[in-house]
């Protein structure tokens, strides 16, 4: 073992007991961990998010199986690159078994013409595919592709977990089994938390605080909680702003502000922000949430959104959060009525499926002399000329008599 390698690579699990965390799909009694063992495996889009264990499980994979295992990356890797293992695959003196398992780190890099390339060797069973991507596999990796494989979701390693690994990395002479190091619990827990489920991240800033901190007068390399953060970075981001987790966010704020709760839609905000987001496009979300699940509930809310967006983008960061923030709250906080999102959708399902008819005569325009004698405009009353600013008369063509769109709810006052 190479110990100038990164502390996370060298610790790697070289079994599947080995490997720590994703019991929801490598419990013992878990299919994938069934078929890893057994060595029956088909092609695999391992998705997931950073450091959570895509690219360990492939390296599982890859000291269990009998088939010839080949590795690449797409981010330098080109058709070239398929073809060259297509071919070692095909060739029986190289691979007696005819069949290889190729890993492709980061496959939503592939364009389109690459993961074609695939398909006709991952269908005839040639190549058994495991793609490991951190972006929906479903927007990101060809359809044909999905259809001929297991999408397994990998979820951010838990706490607990991430402290086992640190562990097992201060006791390992692959990891930093042979320095004395002294680090408490409390210590390993907070490098855990911090990491934000990335058991990457958690390794590096453990080995960068030993490799940093001088031993003591008794030859011990002491890691207290100051030298742990300074070791780390911030607690990172959850989501990258461009990938699916985005969209997961922004889902999220949506439904607690819908859900009236301030603290859940300002946490989603605070999530946003960390990751990087656009401000203005949160000041449009706020608008649309406004409009959309406030409406005439509280009409004064729209005003309110408007102005927060304005403001953000005569301001920007870091003011902005707290104009984002007091849109947020009052949103969130104020009474919710849909009712003019169900008129328009209703209305615009009817003029676009049904015959509704014409515009009645009385209520058309007549800018030009003479249409007057073809009925336009003729009868129309004007309410201004009435008690209450008010009269009876029809609007609505025939077609569509009696049909209502806004129905009032409860909380419209």
């Amino acid at each position: 073992m190479d110990l100038n390698q990164p502390l996370a690579f060298r610790v790697r699990p070289k079994s599947l007991d080995e490997f720590v965390g994703q019991e929801h799909i490598l419990g013992k009694d878990k299919l994938l961990y069934r078929t890893i063992k057994a060595d029956r495996l088909s092609s695999l889009i391992l998705w997931g998010p950073p450091g959570c264990g895509k690219t360990s499980l492939a390296k599982v994979i890859s000291e269990t199986t009998k088939y010839k295992f080949k590795k690449i990356n797409a981010v330098t890797a080109g058709v070239g690159d398929i073809k060259k293992a297509i071919e070692e695959a095909d060739n029986l003196l190289l691979n007696p078994s005819g069949k290889c398992i190729l890993f492709i780190d980061e496959i939503h890099r592939f364009n389109k013409l690459q993961q074609d390339a695939l398909l006709p060797y991952v269908e005839d069973g040639t190549v058994i595919l495991i793609g490991a991507t951190t972006e929906n596999p479903y927007f990101e990796v060809n359809k044909a592709l999905i259809s001929r494989s297991m999408v397994i979701k990998l979820e951010p390693l838990k706490k607990e977990d991430i402290v086992k690994i640190l562990k097992n990395a201060l006791k390992s002479k692959e990891g930093l089994g042979n320095y004395n190091i002294k680090i408490a619990e409390e210590t390993l827990e907070s490098i855990a938390e911090v990491s934000g489920g990335d058991v990457r991240t958690a390794l590096n800033g453990l080995e960068v605080a030993v490799l940093t901190t001088k031993m003591n007068s008794d030859g011990v390399i002491e890691i207290t909680n100051e030298i742990a953060s300074q070791s780390l970075n911030k607690k990172k981001a959850m989501f990258d702003k461009s990938g699916d987790s985005h969209y997961d966010n922004i889902s999220a704020f949506i439904k607690s502000l819908r859900g009236s709760d301030a603290d859940a839609a300002i946490f989603y905000l605070a999530r946003a922000l960390n990751a990087g987001e656009d401000p203005v496009f949160l000041a449009r979300r706020l608008v649309i949430s406004s409009a959309e699940d406030v409406g005439m509930a509280n009409p004064n809310a729209l005003v309110i959104a408007t102005s927060a967006m304005q403001a953000v983008t005569m301001v920007g960061m870091p003011e902005a959060r707290i104009i984002l923030a007091e849109a947020t709250v009052y949103i969130a906080n104020s009474k919710k009525s849909n009712a003019s999102y169900n008129a328009i959708n209703k209305a615009l399902e009817d003029v676009s499926t049904k015959d509704t008819g014409t515009i009645p005569m009385h209520i058309r325009n007549a800018p030009a002399e003479g249409m007057s004698d073809f009925g336009y405009g003729k009868g129309y009353k004007y309410p201004h000329d009435y008690p209450g600013h008010w009269v009876e008369q029809q609007y609505l063509p025939d077609k569509m008599l009696g049909t209502k769109y806004y129905i009032k709810d409860d909380t419209v006052e």
